[in-house]
């Protein structure tokens, strides 16, 4: 959310993802998507700055990076340790469990 203010000096807080369009006329007015709009102090410059730096914001606490090569290590370090151990799977045949079902319902 970005913080602006009315002409009439009323504060609020408004979702960037719904605005359509920022207009500068005399006045900066906003328009959302249901087709609402809001005359505001703060010039065009300076509401697109305050998006762009609420949507960085929201990047950095995601931890998300764009690089395959990122994704690809951090696999690594998680599952890098993990090995497939065909003794470890349960086969799905009835003779192969030790004699009692896993579950009451499996028999």
């Amino acid at each position: 959310m970005i913080f602006l203010t009315r002409m009439d000096r009323q504060t609020f807080y408004i979702n960037p993802d719904h605005i359509v369009s920022i207009e500068e006329t005399p006045d900066t007015v906003i328009t959302l998507f249901n087709d609402h709009h809001f005359i505001v102090k703060e010039p065009a410059r300076v509401i697109i700055d305050k998006i762009i730096a609420f949507r960085s914001r929201i990047i950095r606490r995601s931890g998300a990076t764009t690089g395959k090569k990122h994704r690809a290590a951090q696999r690594q370090k998680l599952f890098g340790n993990v090995t497939l151990n065909s003794d470890a799977v349960i086969s799905g045949k009835r003779h192969n469990r030790n004699g009692s079902p896993l579950h009451t319902r499996d028999f």
